[in-house]
């Protein structure tokens, strides 16, 4: 019997998480598993995976095939370097020890690169907020600009017309008075 370490798809339309699982290489992908070694989350930034490590490592030991998919989250994850450095120390190329050391650093190091990452994306989050934010205000000091604008020549307008007739009414009045008198 074959025995694969694949994705087995759940969750909603276009909204999909999936289940790292080893099952029989004739099952069907959502079908019939052996064991769920984590989950998968590819809707999150960066993507979500929590895999059992220890049990991972227990079936590619065992002799387990992941699919490519699985594969590039088990190297993500460290869990294949864990099984080269694993197969050293039973082939007597390196200590116990020594494999524990350089998995330990690299895994210290890759959590840096995964935090780096997290920080950036929440800075680049935070700066567009703000840059969406200086936008609005511009666009909102902008339309008072224009309704200001818009007041003052209704205003200018207003006087401009009021003018002439006061004018007139003014020019009128003396005139009508002098005819009166002669």
């Amino acid at each position: 019997m074959s025995v694969k370490i694949r994705l087995a798809r759940r969750g909603r339309k276009k909204q999909a998480i999936y289940d790292v699982v080893v099952a029989d290489a004739r099952a069907p992908r959502d079908g019939r598993f052996i064991e769920k070694l984590g989950t998968y989350n590819p809707n999150t930034n960066p993507a979500s995976i929590n895999i059992n490590n220890e049990r991972a490592l227990t079936w590619l030991l065992n002799g387990a095939q992941p699919t490519d998919t699985v594969k590039a989250m088990l190297s993500y994850r460290g869990i294949l370097l864990k099984k080269h450095l694993q197969i050293g120390v039973l082939k007597g190329a390196i200590t116990q020890e020594q494999a524990d050391a350089k998995y330990t650093a690299w895994l210290s190091e890759k959590d840096a690169k995964i935090e780096g990452k997290k920080d950036q994306l929440a800075t680049a989050k935070a700066d567009a907020r703000k840059a969406a934010l200086a936008a609005e205000a511009a666009k909102n000091q902008a339309r008072m600009d224009a309704i200001k604008a818009r007041e003052e020549e209704a205003k200018a307008a207003a006087a401009a017309a009021e003018a002439p007739a006061a004018e007139e009414a003014a020019t009128e009045a003396p005139a009508e008075g002098g005819e009166a008198e002669a």
